[in-house]
C-alpha cells in the first residue's frame, strides 16, 4: 500500500476454490482490502478477468484499483483449460 495516498493496485492471481463464484471471489478481497485500509480510505475498485463456474476451481485474476484497467488485455490473451469429468 502506498503511504502517501493510500493507493492499492495491481493484479492478484488467486486460487478460486469449489463453491464461490468469481464475484465472490472479488468481494472477499474488497473486504480484505477494507480491513487492512487505514481509515477512512477509499477501497479501490476491483474486478475479475475472466468468470469461472462456482463448480470450477483455478486460478482468477482480479485487478485492483489501476489494475482493473488491465483487464481488457488480459481478455485478448490465449488461455488454456484442463478438465475431469465423471461419467
Amino acid at each position: 500500500m502506498d503511504t502517501e495516498n493510500n493507493s492499492v493496485f495491481g493484479l492478484l492471481c488467486v486460487n478460486k476454490p469449489l463453491g464461490l463464484t468469481s464475484r465472490d471471489v472479488v468481494n472477499r478481497v474488497v473486504w480484505r482490502l477494507r480491513e487492512l485500509s487505514p481509515k477512512p480510505a477509499k477501497i479501490p475498485k476491483a474486478g475479475h478477468a475472466g468468470t469461472l463456474d462456482p463448480l470450477a476451481t483455478g486460478v482468477l485474476i482480479v485487478g485492483v484499483g489501476a489494475g482493473v484497467r488491465l483487464v481488457p488485455y488480459l481478455h485478448q490473451q490465449p488461455k488454456t483449460y484442463l478438465a475431469t469429468f465423471r461419467l
